[in-house]
């Protein structure tokens, strides 16, 4: 399968081709690594209605989804996360070194200060 745009009917998919975690060994392992995705949008809708950043939780979920999937799971959080939440994620990116040169622009500058502070 090629991979030209995620979409809604290939992103589980391309998730699928860049797993590679050694512990897991079922499919409810897979979907357990999937639902960070919606723990990540989650504490991110958290800090936008109350101010509460979970800054080492947040990265917790982050690293763990690099781990699971490699260079992959950039476009996978930027295509699972709304594009409202994409300066925070930035920032989580920009701090974790992972950020693409391309996409180095509107960083939630707040979240970038107390991830430093770490």
């Amino acid at each position: 399968m090629i991979f030209d745009e995620l979409t809604k009917d290939n992103w589980v998919m391309f998730a699928m081709k860049h797993y590679d975690n050694p512990t897991s060994v079922t499919y409810e392992d897979f979907e357990e690594d999937l639902n960070r995705f919606k723990y990540i949008k989650r504490l991110f809708k958290r800090y936008d209605t109350s101010g509460e950043l979970k800054t080492h939780l947040i990265l917790n979920h982050i690293i763990l989804m690099y781990n699971a999937f490699d260079d992959a799971a950039t476009p996978l959080l930027f295509f699972k996360i709304e594009a409202t939440y994409w300066p925070l994620l930035k920032a989580f990116l920009v701090f974790l070194n992972r950020l693409p040169e391309s996409l180095n622009q509107e960083i939630d500058q707040e979240c970038l200060k107390q991830l430093n502070l770490i």
